[in-house]
């Protein structure tokens, strides 16, 4: 297996890694600017305010998305194990 070989899987894995990640982080990033928006405008400094709509906004996503994100998963998945036979033929 070559360096081409590695780096490809790699920069596949990274991207589904990413892929997987970005609904939650997306979420998480608006509620955390949302929620420091309404702390301003009221002026209230509680620092845990913003974990209640966070948590709630990641567990939402993970529901919502599970489904599109077990799909990707499987396929990487089963690519990377398609591919195995080539991988190991490979001088």
């Amino acid at each position: 297996m070559g360096n081409e070989a590695v780096l490809e899987i790699t920069n596949q894995a990274m991207k589904v890694a990413l892929m997987l990640a970005a609904p939650m982080l997306a979420g998480a990033l608006i509620i955390g600017v949302l929620v420091s928006l309404f702390q301003a405008v009221t002026q209230i400094n509680e620092q845990t305010l913003s974990f209640i709509p966070k948590i709630l906004i990641i567990v939402a996503a993970l529901v919502f998305f599970s489904p599109w994100m077990l799909t990707t998963m499987t396929e990487f998945t089963r690519e990377t194990f398609l591919r195995i036979p080539e991988m190991v033929n490979s001088p």
